[in-house]
């Protein structure tokens, strides 16, 4: 790839600040650093492997900042950990073995499937029947394609293991944000692994992400103690649907 301009490097750590900050109050972080990736000219397996790595050290964060409600309560993570891995790792295998060509007609059912579990992701679990948790068995069967999934895109990821958790029958949301938020950071570093391995990491646009990224985790978890969470959920809501929106247009037009 081509040396960036100074536009396109400002571009990425504003898209990075956004996505960190997100991240940090209500998740969605992807829907920005994507298709900014996207502008500066990576190919859109470039631009999604890149945006993986360059949020990873923001999750990785996000999982040591619960460590005391991990302590309190090690058993779900203990159970799901594996599978997670097993399929963050499968997931990404995959991606690097999808044509550019394929996964170009991929991106807007991906994006479509990320801003569906965003949107509906909350409803979703306060309709999941309370009291009936499911066989461990099964619920580390849903697991492994949300955990392939996360490896793959991820978009959503959050919303998803949020959702598999609940049928687990965790009800506490602290102790289910901290197994949420290692499970993301092993899912994301399975994939972060096997995408440099496979060099489709652009790493000039990727560490200009990531400061941006860094510095705007650290701010938004000061902005969600003063704005309602509602308030940035529905935000990027609106983002996710018009991104969607707009990769559905340019798929049609092709």
């Amino acid at each position: 790839m081509e040396t960036l301009s100074a536009v396109e490097c400002g571009l990425l750590v504003l898209a990075g600040l956004g996505a960190g900050a997100l991240n940090a109050v209500a998740g969605g972080g992807s829907f920005l650093s994507f298709p900014a990736l996207l502008v500066t000219g990576l190919s859109s397996l470039q631009a999604n492997a890149t945006s993986t790595v360059a949020l990873w050290p923001g999750s990785l964060a996000s999982a040591l900042g619960y460590r005391r409600e991990l302590r309190e309560h090690p058993g779900p993570l203990r159970a799901l950990a594996p599978v997670s891995l097993l399929g963050g790792l499968f997931g990404a295998l995959l991606l690097v073995r999808t044509p550019e060509a394929l996964f170009n007609v991929l991106v807007p059912f991906l994006l479509l499937t990320a801003t569906l579990a965003f949107t509906f992701g909350d409803r979703l679990r306060r309709g999941l029947p309370g009291g009936g948790a499911l066989p461990q068995p099964l619920a580390l069967g849903l697991m492994l394609p949300i955990a392939m999934y996360g490896g793959y895109f991820g978009g959503g990821l959050g919303m998803m293991v949020l959702a598999a958790l609940t049928l687990l029958g965790m009800d506490h949301v602290h102790r289910m944000n901290g197994v949420k938020a290692v499970l993301g950071a092993a899912i994301n570093g399975v994939a972060v692994g096997t995408f440099l391995a496979a060099g489709l990491v652009a790493w000039l646009p990727a560490l200009l992400t990531m400061v941006g990224a860094v510095v705007g985790g650290y701010g938004g978890a000061a902005l969600a103690r003063r704005l309602p969470i509602q308030w940035v959920r529905r935000g990027v809501i609106v983002v996710g649907w018009v991104l969607t929106a707009a990769f559905f247009v340019r798929f049609l037009r092709r």
